[in-house]
């Protein structure tokens, strides 16, 4: 992330401040604290000042890192407990932050923030502390060009990987030793594991949170596969579905009936649609096919973190916007028979849409 993505993600963080009458807010949660100041580690909390100071509170474990990655801010070394240290600063900050000497100091605090640390903090801190939600994640949700460029690329290593491990795929491979495969192709291939890879055999695949088993893969069987890549901070988030030797009409027409509900979805994505219009067309296309319906929602906005705003689901209020990146996922469960879910990762824009991972391999039949 460059300086120039950082400062402009900064002022727009002060100019929510000001309207919110806060001279400054303390950011706790990790990926608001990467979105801030560019800091890719972990135990560190930034302080952002109404007035665009930007202060990253570390321990010497991270300084060097800190240093490299965060040009825009100035680094607090910490000796003590986080929330101790934090409001040692506030303290200090108190006479810049006060428009008129004398007033009340008014500090934000992320509502994501624990109780025992926002007692700390309360007792570290003269001011009066405010709890405060979404005010990062907000911002967040649509992605300024670096961030469509890391997603990208993520997305695109993901492809390269997947279609790696598919070649190693025969009868006689454990769901385990599956995942561990397509996990280790995303590490040789220069980025980190997104969330925990589910891998899912046969009827496994009914439950969309699969974790991954010993059960092997048979001579006719189904795969189940839903990863991501994470680069430069950012993830990527795919589900793939596959046959080895002839599946049944059952799990055809199965599969057939999520890619129509998916494509019938994803042409609805443009900035403007209604979220729930967007998650009513997956729907209505496999209730149309007598099919179960999938119980999750339809899609979700992902980046920093795998799951963040938007959400589309069936009661979902706003509309998309230009520069969301979300899933459009939908499937079919049937608990002790199959489980089928497409899942692509879609940039909104004014015209309509993006997909980011068109090139991820995406075919019925792999052997």
């Amino acid at each position: 992330m460059t300086g120039n993505f950082i400062k402009e993600r900064t002022n727009a963080i002060c100019r929510l401040l000001d309207k919110s009458k806060i001279d400054c807010l303390v950011v706790t949660k990790p990926a608001n604290v990467t979105y801030a100041t560019g800091f890719l580690g972990d135990d560190s909390w930034a302080v952002i000042t109404r007035q665009g100071r930007t202060y990253l509170v570390t321990d010497s474990r991270y300084t060097e890192q800190a240093r490299a990655e965060c040009p825009n801010c100035r680094i607090i070394q910490r000796k003590q407990p986080i929330a101790e240290a934090a409001g040692k600063l506030i303290k200090k900050l108190k006479p810049v932050l006060s428009e008129v000497e004398g007033s009340v100091q008014i500090v934000g605090v992320e509502k994501s923030t624990s109780v025992a640390d926002f007692s700390a903090l309360r007792r570290s801190v003269a001011a009066r502390l405010k709890t405060v939600a979404d005010v990062i994640e907000s911002l967040r949700s649509r992605k300024d060009a670096g961030e469509i460029a890391a997603i990208t690329k993520a997305a695109s290593i993901a492809a390269k990987a997947l279609k790696q491990t598919i070649a190693r795929i025969k009868p006689g491979i454990s769901e385990s030793e599956l995942a561990g495969v397509l996990d280790l192709e995303v590490r040789r291939l220069g980025a980190r594991i997104g969330f925990d890879t589910i891998v899912a055999f046969g009827p496994n695949a009914s439950r969309p949170h699969h974790q991954p088993t010993t059960r092997k893969l048979r001579q006719v069987d189904t795969i189940l596969v839903d990863f991501g890549a994470k680069y430069k901070g950012y993830c990527c988030d795919i589900t793939r579905c596959f046959a080895v030797g002839v599946p049944t009409a059952l799990y055809k027409m199965a599969y057939g009936a999520v890619e129509l509900a998916q494509a019938a979805a994803i042409k609805k994505v443009k900035a403007g649609a209604q979220m729930v219009k967007v998650d009513a067309a997956a729907r209505d296309m496999i209730c149309g096919s007598d099919l179960p319906v999938y119980g999750h929602g339809t899609g979700h906005g992902f980046g920093l973190e795998i799951h963040e705003l938007p959400f589309v689901k069936p009661e979902s209020k706003g509309r998309l916007k230009a520069g969301e990146v979300l899933t459009i996922e939908p499937g079919i469960y049937m608990p002790g028979k199959l489980g089928v879910r497409i899942e692509d990762d879609i940039l909104v824009t004014q015209a309509g849409c993006r997909i980011l991972t068109a090139d991820c391999p995406h075919r019925l039949m792999i052997h």
